[in-house]
This record gives C-alpha cells, structure tokens and sequence, in this order.
C-alpha cells in the first residue's frame, strides 16, 4: 500500500476475511464454533457468532479481548467490531452454554 493511499473496502474485506480464515477459524472450530464475517462499513467488522459460539458467555471476551485485537493489529482500517449470536443456532442443534433469554435475568430485580 503506498503511503496516504486509501485502500478500497473490496481489499479492507478480503483481508478481514483472510485474518479470520488463517488466524481464527481453527481455534474458534476446535470447540465447535463459528466466526462468520458479516460486513464492514466505516471501520467496524460485523461478526456472527455460530455453532457453539452463539450464546456462550466466553463468546464476548473472545470477541473483543482476541479477534478485535488481531483484526485491528492486521487491519490498521478496523478500529472496532460488533458480535451478532446466530439465531437459528437452537435450531441447528446447537444449545447455548448460557442462553440469551437468561442474560438479563437478576437485572432490576
């Protein structure tokens, strides 16, 4: 890339993929997870958390403490990312280690 020359979002995308592929996908699947790529749009990385990663309470502190972490160290254009539970989870067999229903649970009791 040659200094003060904007990359194309095609290329900022391609490289988030390409990070989440050789750098995340084993470890997170080495558990039964997924980490798919939704989009990028204005320096934040939407992603969906899959498989046994949809509603785990580890799933955040993953998120943020280590694939935020390498997205930005990789991708100086990623200055943040958001984490998205995949709904239809449940109904691909897999069951929450803590249910997103049971999150707020306590809260203003």
């Amino acid at each position: 890339m040659e200094l003060g020359k904007a990359r194309s979002t095609e290329d900022i995308i391609k490289d988030i993929k390409s990070t989440l592929e050789s750098k995340v996908k084993d470890n997170v699947a080495t558990h039964g997870g997924e980490i798919n790529f939704l989009s990028y749009e204005k320096g934040i990385v939407r992603l969906q958390m899959a498989g046994a990663c949809s509603g785990c309470a580890m799933s955040k502190k993953t998120l943020h403490e280590g694939v935020e972490r390498l997205l930005i160290h990789y991708i100086p254009e990623v200055i943040g990312l958001l984490g998205e539970d995949d709904e239809e989870a449940k109904h691909k067999g897999y069951t929450p280690y803590f249910p997103k229903e049971a999150q707020n649970i306590g809260i203003n009791e």
